[in-house]
Parts: C-alpha cells; structure tokens; sequence
C-alpha cells in the first residue's frame, strides 16, 4: 500500500467525518443539512465542549498528515469560531448549522494532503 492511498483513505475518512458532524441530517421542509455538531451544541455548556472536541480529531488528522502551519492555524481558526460562537444559546445553534467549520477543514485537509 502506498503512502499516497493511506493518506486519500485517511481523507476520505475525515471528510466523512465532518459530513456526519456538519450535514448528516437533511431537515425536512428546508431542504437544510445539520449534523451533530449543532445537535450537540443544544445541550448547555457540554455539548459545545465535546463539539469542539470532535472538530479537533480532523486538525490532528491534519497534523498527522504533515499540513503546514497555515492550513493548522486556518483549521484551530475554523474550530475556535465555530465554538465561541456556537456557545451562544439559539443564535449559535443556527449559526453552527450555516457554518460547517469541519466540512471546510476537511477541505483544507484534502487540499494539504494530496496536494501534488
């Protein structure tokens, strides 16, 4: 096995990851994606707590890939916003279901990853 295909697997994984996170539930009538991530930050103060937490197993995936200090600064960025702002109650719920800060790492992700 290649180092290239364990890295496109490893990928894949993380994207799949934030899909499950950020957009795994169609809400029906809006034809909006939410994932667990807003799920998780309705419960008070733990639940932002364990999303943030999530959200940082893809910047250590990202790390473990080798990204540079600019794709990690832009992904902890990402996660710093989607936590400080999803803390606050209603405003950042709604806020964490737009946002999809994992989706985006994971694009920054695929990009430092497999990049040529």
């Amino acid at each position: 096995m290649s180092t290239r295909s364990a890295a496109r697997r490893r990928v894949a994984r993380a994207r799949r990851f934030a899909e499950l996170l950020d957009s795994s539930v169609r809400v029906p009538g809006l034809g909006v994606r939410v994932g667990l991530d807003p799920l998780l930050g309705l419960l008070p103060v733990a639940g932002d707590a364990v999303a943030a937490c999530c959200s940082l197993l893809i910047v250590a995936e990202a790390y473990r890939l080798g990204a540079d200090r600019r794709t990690l600064a832009r992904m902890l960025a990402h996660v710093a916003i989607d936590a400080s702002v999803g803390s606050v109650p209603v405003v950042g719920d709604l806020f964490d279901a737009a946002w999809k800060a994992n989706e985006r790492n994971a694009d920054l992700l695929a990009d430092a990853a497999l990049e040529d």
